[in-house]
């Protein structure tokens, strides 16, 4: 096997940003993606509008043309594939890893298709493809989903949208709009104050006049094939379903984590540990990048951030490696 000098696990925005630092740099990459490239974002609703404006979630210094003024879905896919394109980066899709085994300088990546040698890993695996749970009987039902594409297959149709944030409001105003009749159940006491300025007052109007019914301080406690039983006030009660949409939020894939051997903090917020300059772990040779970051903490990195974490990264491997060099170098002349 070809021994890289960085493996990036993970084809994300920031990933890739990581794989076209270390190349500028004269380092051999390759990126290892479980999904599509940029998974996350084929993953979000059709026709979705980034709250960022393009400019903030460029990568490799690539201008980010757009026909608005923020950027949809399909133009960030077709941007970042681009990116990938001019860069020719070595990336393989629908592989997932499955083992890093090794240490610093000499690890040896498994996955469910290939083996490949690195004497880096870089984790940047975000954490959409990790729903939190309801934990409720039924949840495994085909009428549950934990992420919103677009609302026609549910015109006509009962709805359910479960959560109090972004996500959640603006799922619910859309299946609204497209002719199907919503019920948005809130665990809390009102909505979330993290929603934006300009859709909240939307989904108020909404509900004070009954378009849209809300359930708030009330949770699931189980999910039928044409009903919901709900729980509001220590009291229980039924309501007729036909759709679930529990946009709850997501989690890093914390078991993935360890399973490589990263240390995380044993607190509410499970943090990985790294060092905050080179974003090193504490196994030593594999770094972290992007919102996995933050463990529970998943606002606190985005694109817009976690892209210069490659920065970093790279400038410590590159150090690494220009020593690891003179190093080699010293010893063949000593033996010479």
């Amino acid at each position: 096997m070809r021994v890289l000098d960085v493996l990036v696990i993970g084809a994300g925005p920031v990933g890739l940003a990581c794989a076209i630092e270390a190349q500028r740099h004269s380092l051999s990459a390759r990126v290892i993606e479980k999904g599509a490239l940029v998974n996350s974002i084929v993953g979000y609703p059709v026709n979705m509008e980034f709250f960022s404006t393009p400019e903030l979630i460029e990568i490799g210094g690539y201008p980010f043309p757009v026909q608005g003024y923020k950027p949809t879905r399909e133009e960030a896919i077709e941007y970042y594939r681009g990116v990938t394109a001019r860069e020719h980066l070595d990336v393989r899709l629908y592989e997932r890893v499955r083992t890093v085994d090794g240490a610093n300088g000499d690890f040896t990546i498994t996955t469910d298709k290939d083996k490949h040698a690195a004497r880096n890993v870089v984790v940047v695996t975000g954490f959409f493809d990790q729903p939190n749970l309801l934990n409720v009987p039924g949840e495994d039902l085909p009428k549950v989903t934990h992420y919103y594409k677009e609302p026609y297959q549910y015109v006509r149709q009962r709805v359910a949208v479960i959560g109090a944030k972004n996500s959640a409001a603006k799922a619910a105003l859309d299946c609204y709009r497209h002719g199907a009749a919503v019920s948005l159940i809130v665990r809390s006491a009102a909505l979330s104050d993290s929603i934006k300025y300009w859709i909240r007052p939307d989904l108020e109007n909404r509900i004070k006049e009954g378009s849209i019914k809300g359930y708030f301080g009330t949770v699931v406690e189980a999910v039928r094939p044409g009903s919901l039983l709900l729980r509001q006030d220590g009291n229980t009660f039924e309501v007729e379903n036909d759709w679930v949409l529990a946009l709850t939020g997501y989690q890093p894939d914390f078991r993935f984590l360890e399973s490589l051997g990263i240390t995380l903090a044993d607190d509410a917020f499970r943090t990985p540990a790294f060092d905050e300059t080179t974003f090193e772990t504490s196994r030593r040779g594999v770094y972290i990048a992007g919102t996995v970051c933050g463990g529970y903490r998943t606002n606190r990195w985005f694109i817009e951030n976690g892209r210069f974490h490659a920065q970093q990264i790279v400038k410590h491997i590159a150090g690494e490696h220009t020593e690891r060099i003179r190093f080699e170098a010293i010893h063949w002349k000593t033996e010479e």
